[in-house]
């Protein structure tokens, strides 16, 4: 099996002067995962450092960059999930750690759970020796300005910011195994406590070796309501493409609860697409040692493996 990753830093709408710092980091985390495929490393491994790469990234709302609650701390969310065996490990409401996604995983393989919460997440991290940072290490100037103007607006958190960066990574590694990972800092404003998608197994992703992967982004109280991961993979179960599969599972969505998402997916043969019904959603997925990337429909830029690197 040739390898495959996908990632996507988040669907919503994206400010003219952020792009291409958007590329360049969707850019950078596929062409790791993708780095470490080609070195004959695991899926999990490689969707688990292309997000690290994007949690590390001040322009994505995960990790360092995550927007802030309505007290103004970070609370991320995160999901790891293996295809070979369903393995899924995800943390939820967790502060003062840089990489989520890692933390997710420890949960995957050192407990006998699947998702920890707030302090209970913070106490494993603990005992795990995962360091802790300050809180306000992980806070930007970008995350507070945002804070401000939503409490100075008394704005609706839900209807003006949908998937404002969460990040995420689908791929297939050379032994045809699949994997899935996605982060997140939520939504501004949230309430304390709230948990998105992003930390639910068949919300914020799902990997299965026998269908595919999938990870969303987008306004999570609505794909939690139609459990989107699982549900685009219902699709390929049935026959769909990947394709086909994300556009049925968003316009359910759509329909149903009136909400709008993104996601990546990809197959158990490598087919790969990226979807979204915002109005944008970056985007980068290499195969065959071609990158290709993107933030608006339609919008498809392609580039040799080689070529990415010299840049």
């Amino acid at each position: 099996m040739k390898p495959v990753i996908v990632v996507h830093g988040g669907a919503g709408v994206i400010v003219k002067e952020y792009e291409e710092r958007y590329r360049s980091g969707v850019k950078r985390a596929a062409l790791k995962g993708y780095d470490l495929l080609k070195q004959g490393g695991s899926a999990l491994t490689a969707v688990e450092e292309a997000v690290v790469v994007m949690e590390d990234d001040s322009n994505f709302n995960a990790g360092y960059g995550s927007v802030l609650n309505e007290e103004g701390e970070v609370e991320m969310d995160a999901i790891i999930m293996d295809g070979k065996n369903l393995a899924t490990g995800a943390v939820s409401a967790v502060r003062c750690i840089a990489n989520p996604i890692k933390l997710a995983r420890l949960v995957m393989e050192k407990t006998d759970h699947v998702l920890l919460t707030a302090n209970g997440a913070a106490l494993f991290a603990k005992a795990q020796g995962v360091p802790e940072v300050p809180g306000e290490k992980l806070i930007t100037e970008r995350s507070k300005e945002r804070w401000r103007k939503n409490i100075e607006s008394n704005s609706n958190p839900v209807a003006t910011q949908v998937g404002l960066g969460t990040v995420g990574a689908v791929a297939i590694d050379s032994e045809g195994n699949l994997a899935c990972a996605t982060s997140t800092g939520g939504i501004s404003n949230k309430m304390v406590g709230r948990v998105g998608d992003s930390a639910c197994v068949g919300s914020g992703g799902y990997a299965d070796n026998i269908v595919g992967a999938t990870s969303t982004t987008g306004h999570g109280e609505s794909i939690m309501k139609v459990i989107l991961a699982r549900l685009i993979l219902y699709h390929m179960e049935q026959g769909k493409t990947p394709e086909e599969a994300a556009d049925a599972g968003l316009n359910y969505m759509k329909t149903k609860v009136e909400g709008l998402a993104g996601v990546i997916v990809i197959n158990n043969s490598g087919d790969w697409t990226a979807r979204f019904s915002t109005k944008q959603m970056t985007w980068a997925a290499v195969k065959e040692d071609k990158l290709q990337f993107g933030i608006y429909h339609g919008e498809t830029q392609t580039i040799s493996v080689e070529e990415a690197l010299k840049n």
